[in-house]
């Protein structure tokens, strides 16, 4: 996992176990495809970054256990929920309840950041 502090193991390991951190260290994007980046991650939860650079997407999939909240940092996407689907801007939030399928769309010019809770954490 990147981290804003380089290859140095030690600051990898603060920014892993701190109880707080900046949302901008967590604002990296790939040229490839929408990058998710960790924030937090307990035993029952999990907070990240997904941040797309103009014309990614995450593909639309379905959590049987697990219910998502996108956040808009920055930027404006589409946001699918079943079979709505609402572009939303910084300060805006959706619900994918378990079940429901979701995905995210960025449509436009610019890049967008979203910060995502997922409850319960998914066992890999």
């Amino acid at each position: 996992m990147p981290v804003p502090y380089g290859n140095n193991i030690r600051h990898e390991q603060e920014w892993r176990m701190s109880h707080f951190k900046k949302l901008a260290d967590a604002m990296q994007f790939a040229p490839e495809k929408m990058k998710k980046n960790a924030l937090f991650e307990t035993d029952r939860f999990l907070c990240d970054t997904y941040c797309f650079e103009p014309g990614q997407e995450q593909t639309p999939h379905t959590h049987a256990g697990q219910d998502k909240i996108y956040y808009v940092l920055e930027g404006r996407g589409f946001f699918k929920v079943g079979d709505e689907e609402r572009e939303l801007g910084a300060g805006e939030i959706a619900l994918a309840p378990a079940g429901e399928n979701h995905g995210v769309f960025n449509r436009g010019e610019h890049r967008l950041v979203t910060l995502v809770f997922v409850t319960p954490k998914p066992h890999h």
